[in-house]
């Protein structure tokens, strides 16, 4: 994949390295030469300063052959406009930061999928697990979040089916990871020891769900 990524803040270097380190071309486009020169020392990546609004700076970054745009700034209106242009180079994937709630639907206009307010999602993750501290927040997406939780030796649901352990409404069951290979949770699976349970949960069941998991799986 060849990915053009706008923004060196925390969630843009993350991703910058994320990718490089898959085997995938990186371009990195920000503002701060510092930056730029920073990336470069830690990963294999071409790094541009420059402002991605600027189409000269998209077409130095090669845009007419990237395959995705990340719009990873803190600045709702110039990750837009890196969006619309890089769409006017028939880039296939648009994805992009959105900090204010308000602006997603001109995102949404412009074909872009879409991430909002990630400060929430942080402190949503810190909060849970502060709260509890064996499960994990791994997505918040719209109407409700994904966990995790592994499975404790002589935990409460060891041994247990899917079935007798759904005992909470508006959550469900949807990946096992068991000794490196993902089984579907049907109503007869078992818990066993180690087992990584990955759950999804209505945003009003969220809090009682989490509970309920780390109380019969920890």
């Amino acid at each position: 994949m060849y990915l053009i990524i706008v923004g060196l803040g925390g969630i843009g270097r993350s991703l910058a390295g994320i990718a490089s380190e898959n085997g995938h071309s990186v371009v990195v486009i920000d503002r701060d030469e510092e930056r730029c020169a920073e990336i470069l020392t830690q990963y294999d990546l071409l790094a541009i300063a420059g402002n991605a609004t600027d189409k000269a700076v998209l077409e130095d970054a090669g845009v007419d052959r990237a395959d995705a745009l990340v719009a990873t700034t803190s600045d709702d209106a110039l990750n837009l406009m890196a969006c619309w242009l890089a769409k006017r180079y028939n880039v296939r994937t648009l994805v992009s930061i959105v900090n204010q709630k308000e602006h997603s639907e001109l995102f949404k206009e412009v074909g872009v999928r879409i991430s909002e307010n990630p400060d929430e999602i942080v402190a949503r993750s810190l909060y849970v697990w502060s709260e509890n501290p064996n499960t994990q927040l791994l997505a918040s997406i719209a109407g409700g979040s994904i966990f995790e939780i592994k499975v404790s030796e002589g935990a409460q649901g060891v041994n247990k089916t899917v079935r007798e352990v759904s005992d909470v409404k508006d959550m469900l069951y949807i990946a096992i990871q068991r000794n490196g290979k993902l089984i579907i949770p049907s109503g007869n699976v078992t818990f066993q020891p180690d087992d990584v349970i990955t759950v999804f949960t209505k945003k009003e069941a969220e809090g009682r769900s989490v509970e309920y998991m780390d109380s019969l799986f920890h």
